[in-house]
């Protein structure tokens, strides 16, 4: 029989890119461009939890796949597709992966039993001192700290030097089946290493504290590498050794699954390797039972059970750029993580980039923050093209799976599409959240809404309420608790569509119209108002604010919003305390800040509120109850051009007959709410964006349809958001879009063309092809819109911005075609139709100054058939 250090040779590169595909989601969102360091053979280690998961692929653990995150800093996992367990199709190439599988197996397994021998190495010595008169630890030290490692080394050894000459002399008819079985059969040493592991771990930190030559003993106790490893020996210390049994049954339970994928069903190992499979997983399960990290968490320095109260993803603004972090908060302490980039199959663990005690840790006050960094906040046009990339790529992947495309094509575009809305998720967010330590060190996160400020906020400083003490984790307990994060969190994925499961809800896209009544308990009177924010492309965005109502402890808003939703799953609502005290300025954004009153989330279920009736609730937030009722429309809905019955008013009614009959070129509605908005609205934060009052904008709509001779007073006193909501409505109610329905499908030809010329030469001609009143109304917007985006440094509209909001509104057509389509085809009827909508208007806006009389002057003619 061949020695154990003649094992075979080493394993196959490509069985890393086999799995690479599968495991983009979260090797390595801290996107900070850096190779992570390789972790030392045995380095950082986690708590004393066997994983018996299917996968550490958070796309793949999603579907309920097999796969597994077993092993240590040492080892690999051997190949695990995607399509799940089940019988081989190509025998022959089953057998090739089953000899590959028990290869890599074989390397991982020697380097095991080379680490058990260095654990074994000191404790013949150990034990031969602890009957001498100067002994370095008690017999009793010695076996509770080596507790069954003989035992499991000698089934180990017996184990692998019965299937490397199996490996070796392959052919197709090899049966082991019975080796793996007997190895599960043995299981029951493990239990019993598990049981005494953590009662080990503390007697060897307390000896090492007490005893010098045990410390450097196990500091650097030595592994012996490979044959053809360039390193003869690495060091590695007893703690991190002592872990190595805890990992390896789930390595062996995976190994199982993997050989499974690759025997086929009739061959005789099967059942055999099945019945281990079982055996294995039995075991693991009542492992688990007993060691669940939440039951033996660490304790904290007043003896308490230390609990995680809360997790989630935040970027840290730390050494000028943006870092995506796992912040844990802990009753005592607050920890931030990242996961460290692995290799494929590797063991995901968490890496500490810092800790901060929660009695230690003090909020800074707004005097204190101007010797923080400044925030750079990234342009909204960047934001907004990010976006429309998604979107369309969203479209892609919708098209790829209509089509049934390989997978690997589709994985690349997944792969694409995560990426894209990480660097969204990275650089959104701008809202300040700062943590100070009361030695000095600052930290600063940023955050996309106020709502999460305000939760992490409330959530230590309820922490904080309780006798804290401040105290600092040794490496031990630093390691214990990194590790237990893993195990612990409550956010696994981040929040990016691409991690979203086939089946999960792709959210709604539509219309939601809230009205926010009233709000009750307050127990002192102040300046109210609310604020209205649902999800969108993974974060939050703020949509709609009531105005303040003033000096009252019972506020009576009655108003009512239309919020866009682009697939949205929760709406949140936020209520304020308005302060206009000019020193409590925010040094980031020179904004005064309000003080939130509440806060309270309600998730948008399209079962409650996809009825034509309103659906009325109530959010409770800290002694306070906002009152809100909310509709949805459906975006086919709600963006069907309905004609007016009446012809005598103006919405609903073809601009044509409008401007013959004010005898005017552009209808005189739109010539006022330009100019309202151009004389007080141009430098309103988010103008066009922000949705105005709906009940203000029914009354200007009643207003221009009965040609009041108040119209002119009612728009001098109106909130600005609702004239520019009026304008919107008034293009959007017309009963053929602006850009006409003949026209539409060479608008979405032309705006396709690669080549410049063509496409201007086709562009142009079709503007000239509209009739004079959509044309003339059309450059006259057209200059307006340019104006408004001028002025993006202040009201933070880009033309990107301001095209999304118009694009829809002047080009979509009279008709959809409704096909049957289901509502959850929303999604891509948005990202496809709207997103080509958009690019024209922005065409246009993009476009130097284009005159009427020019365009009539130049009687070139194309022909409309792009």
């Amino acid at each position: 029989m061949e020695p154990l250090s003649q094992r075979g040779p080493p394993r196959l590169s490509w069985i890393d890119t086999l799995y690479s595909n599968f495991n983009y989601g979260m090797e390595d969102y801290d996107a900070e461009g850096n190779e992570e360091p390789k972790a030392p053979p045995g380095g950082s280690e986690t708590m004393p939890y066997i994983d018996e998961s299917p996968t550490m692929s958070p796309q793949l653990s999603a579907r309920g796949q097999e796969g597994g995150n077993g092993g240590d800093g040492c080892e690999s996992l051997s190949p695990t597709p995607a399509d799940g367990l089940g019988t081989v199709v190509n025998a022959g190439k089953g057998v090739d992966m089953r000899r590959l599988v028990l290869k890599d197996f074989l390397a991982s397994e020697e380097m095991y039993i080379n680490q058990l021998e260095a654990l074994l190495l000191p404790m013949k010595p150990l034990k031969a001192t602890a009957t001498t008169s100067q002994p370095v630890l008690t017999i009793q030290q010695i076996e509770t700290i080596f507790y069954k490692i003989q035992d499991i080394y000698e089934i180990h050894k017996e184990f692998y030097d019965s299937l490397w000459p199996q490996v070796q002399n392959w052919d197709s008819s090899v049966v082991l089946g019975h080796l793996f079985q007997k190895l599960a059969s043995q299981l029951g040493v493990y239990k019993a290493f598990v049981d005494n592991y953590k009662i080990a771990l503390e007697t060897a930190e307390k000896c090492s504290q007490s005893n010098n030559q045990f410390q450097k003993i196990s500091e650097e106790l030595k592994v012996k590498g490979p044959k053809d490893s360039k390193e003869s020996h690495t060091s590695v210390t007893m703690e991190a050794l002592l872990y190595k049994p805890i990992n390896r049954v789930t390595r062996s339970t995976l190994v199982l699954h993997d050989l499974l994928k690759h025997t086929p069903s009739d061959h005789p190992d099967y059942p055999l390797l099945q019945d281990a499979l079982r055996i294995s997983q039995n075991f693991l399960s009542s492992i688990n039972e007993d060691i669940d990290p939440r039951r033996t968490a660490v304790t904290t320095p007043k003896g308490e059970t230390r609990q995680l109260v809360k997790d989630g993803f935040l970027v840290e603004l730390a050494e000028g750029s943006r870092k995506l972090r796992h912040v844990f908060l802990f009753t005592d302490v607050l920890l931030c993580a990242k996961l460290k980039k692995t290799g494929v199959g590797k063991h995901q663990q968490y890496d500490c980039k810092w800790y901060m005690p929660l009695a230690e840790l003090v909020f800074p006050s707004l005097e204190e923050s101007d010797s923080c960094p400044h925030v750079h906040a990234m342009p909204d046009h960047d934001l907004e093209d990010m976006k429309i990339k998604i979107s369309s790529m969203k479209s892609e992947v919708q098209k790829e799976k209509a089509n049934k495309g390989q997978s690997r094509a589709m994985e690349r575009l997944k792969k694409k599409m995560f990426d894209n809305e990480f660097w969204l998720l990275l650089n959104s967010p701008s809202i300040p959240f700062r943590i100070h330590n009361r030695n000095g060190k600052s930290y600063l996160f940023l955050l996309s809404s106020d709502y999460e400020r305000a939760e992490w906020r409330e959530a230590i400083q309820k922490l904080q309420k309780k006798d804290l003490q401040t105290f600092v984790l040794s490496s031990v307990e630093l390691q214990v608790l990194t590790g237990s994060c893993f195990k612990l969190r409550t956010v696994h994925n981040i929040p990016v569509t691409s991690n979203k499961d086939d089946d999960e809800s792709p959210g709604m896209y539509g219309f939601l119209h809230v009205i926010v009544h009233s709000a009750t308990g307050f127990k002192q009177s102040a300046n109210l108002y609310c604020t209205l924010e649902v999800d969108s492309f993974g974060y939050f965005v703020s949509k709609a604010k009531t105005r303040v109502f003033r000096d009252t402890t019972e506020p009576q808003w009655n108003e009512e919003f239309e919020i866009e939703l682009e697939g949205s799953q929760s709406l949140r609502i936020l209520c304020y305390e308005k302060c206009y005290d000019k020193s409590k300025m925010n040094k980031d954004n020179n904004e005064i800040v309000d003080k939130i009153m509440g806060k309270g989330q309600v998730q948008l279920d399209p079962q409650t509120v996809q009825t034509k009736n309103w659906h009325m609730d109530v959010i409770e937030m800290n002694g306070i109850k906002v009152e809100f009722s909310m509709k949805f429309t459906s975006r086919d809905l709600s963006l069907k051009r309905t004609p007016s019955k009446k012809q005598t008013g103006v919405f609903g009614v073809k601009i044509s007959v409008v401007t013959k009959r004010e005898r005017s070129k552009v209808p005189y509605i739109v010539r006022q709410c330009v100019e309202e908005v151009e004389k007080r609205g141009i430098d309103e934060v988010g103008i066009y964006r922000i949705s105005g009052v709906a009940t203000d904008i029914q009354a200007l709509k009643a207003a221009f349809d009965a040609n009041s001779k108040d119209i002119l007073m009612m728009l001098s006193d109106m909130d600005i958001n609702a004239i520019a909501g009026t304008l919107k409505l008034y293009f959007r109610e017309l009963p053929e879009p602006l850009l006409t329905d003949r026209l539409y499908p060479a608008f979405m030809e032309g705006i396709a063309l690669s080549d410049p010329t063509a496409k201007e030469n086709c562009m142009m001609h079709l503007l000239r092809s509209l009739p004079d009143p959509n044309l003339i109304t059309f450059l006259f917007l057209l200059e307006h819109l340019k104006r408004v985006a001028e002025k993006e440094p202040i009201n933070k509209m880009s033309l990107h911005n301001l095209a999304t909001v118009f694009g829809p509104t002047l080009l979509r057509p009279s008709e959809v075609e409704s096909k049957g389509q289901h509502l959850t085809l929303a999604s891509d009827i948005w990202s496809h139709d709207v997103m080509a909508q958009v690019q024209v208007l922005l065409y246009y806006l993009q476009h130097t100054p284009i005159s009427f009389a020019e365009l009539k002057r130049n009687a070139l003619y194309f022909s409309t058939d792009v």
